[in-house]
């Protein structure tokens, strides 16, 4: 692929954040768009190495980037990522966070841009029906698609492996080897070891061929969004949860569609047929009173009150009281639950000298509401309130001393009520 070439696919853009290596592929993505910039003096070029620390020899490969980059007068970022113990794999958690970087990394109107090839696009391939992936998991990587509020953009996914060698020496590229990749161990690294080579030694254009099949299957499945896309709609709420009666009524295969493009939607791994067969039975056909619950790494499906919901899941803080002595000063809560404050011109009374301010997650006993007649347990109250089973053991409380207060954002007791106009305000930033 020649710049002008290049350009073309870039389409009208003109800020590019590239995903830099200093591998073979990234370093010819590089070159290409340098010299591409000399003769579109509007565009502007920055580069991001990720430092996975996984390689001994990660710290060099951070001097030679520099250096690349300096010589060619880009900008480059070096983000420090350490993985995940998520029981996904070295391969998928360094994938995971070198994405989480580059997100991270982008700037408002850059779109991020990468150096997969054609190669690359048969070894997904080949993963997939490894998997025994579906067609939206054999379309393997698109050239364009939406990525954190801008795009990202693969250019030389049409372009060969032996292409690119050939631009590096006519060039004279300078580029770095990670000795990770000569481990057969990893699957990926087998397919291109070992499995490739034999391909392509009896079937030359097989990656070629294999391409033609992931486009084939990515127009399928954009075919699909597209005669999906008002239905879904229809089906989804504006707090993103999905109707199940619905549901009942369709083809195990409609049905099927339809979830995988919802869960998509809310930027969930694509479910396996196992998964969706899951969803079916423990989540869409469970008792009415029930509250299933299927874990999924870092998330949950559940359901509630006829609709599915794929949450976050956040361990529950029954036991936690976290005193809360500065009152002017906002509170950061455990998990990831963002903070509170108090803040004038709310129904809450002011705390009096005698009375400590705590911050908890579950009440015992009868709770007064105020403007409601008679004492409930809590677990009433949040049945009464639609409080979502998941949000119940972490939606905060106010405490003054053993008196509960507020709860945020849903009720304030009859104990807490402010007598007078200058009550407080308990807001929760999540």
């Amino acid at each position: 692929m020649t710049p002008s070439t290049l350009m073309q696919c870039l389409h009208a853009r003109r800020r590019f954040l590239v995903a830099f290596s200093g591998g073979l592929d990234s370093t010819v993505l590089l070159h290409q768009l340098v010299q591409w910039r000399t003769q579109q003096p509007d565009v502007s070029l920055r580069a991001i190495h990720v430092h996975h620390g996984l390689s001994p020899n990660a710290d060099a490969w951070v001097i030679h980037c520099q250096q690349v980059c300096r010589q060619w007068d880009v900008p480059l970022s070096i983000a420090r990522v350490t993985l995940a113990e998520e029981g996904m794999g070295i391969e998928a958690q360094a994938r995971k966070a070198r994405y989480q970087a580059f997100a991270d990394a982008l700037l408002p109107g850059e779109v991020l841009v990468t150096a997969q090839h054609q190669d690359d696009q048969c070894e997904t391939l080949l993963l997939a029906l490894k998997r025994g992936s579906g067609p939206a998991g054999l379309a393997a990587m698109p050239g364009e698609l939406s990525f954190h509020g801008t795009q990202l953009l693969r250019p030389l996914l049409n372009e060969t492996r032996e292409a690119l060698e050939q631009w590096a020496c006519a060039h004279r590229l300078s580029w770095i080897e990670d000795e990770s990749n000569q481990d057969a161990s990893y699957d990926r690294n087998f397919i291109r070891l070992e499995v490739l080579p034999l391909l392509k030694q009896r079937w030359p254009h097989f990656t070629n061929a294999a391409a033609r099949s992931a486009a084939l299957c990515g127009e399928q499945e954009q075919l699909l969004d597209e005669l999906l896309a008002e239905e879904l709609a229809s089906l989804v709420s504006e707090a993103g949860s999905l109707t199940v009666a619905p549901l009942m009524t369709m083809s195990a295969t409609r049905r099927a569609a339809l979830l995988r493009r919802w869960l998509s939607g809310l930027g969930a791994p694509m479910p396996s047929r196992d998964l969706l067969a899951r969803i079916w039975q423990e989540a869409i056909l469970a008792r009415e009173d029930a509250s299933p619950r299927l874990v999924l790494g870092s998330h949950e499906i559940r359901r509630f009150q006829g609709q599915l919901w794929w949450v976050k899941s956040t361990p529950g803080q029954r036991q936690t009281v976290i005193p809360w002595p500065g009152l002017l000063e906002p509170l950061t809560l455990p998990a990831g639950l963002g903070e509170l404050m108090l803040v004038p011109g709310g129904d809450v009374r002011p705390p009096r000298a005698d009375e400590p301010v705590t911050v908890r997650f579950h009440a015992p006993g009868m709770l007064y509401v105020a403007g409601r007649h008679g004492g409930r347990k809590l677990k009433k109250i949040w049945q009464e309130l639609g409080v979502a089973p998941w949000l119940r053991d972490t939606t905060p409380l106010l405490f003054y001393g053993e008196t509960p207060i507020a709860a945020a954002g849903q009720f304030v007791t009859q104990a807490g009520l402010a007598d007078n106009a200058e009550g407080l305000r308990l807001t929760w930033r999540k």
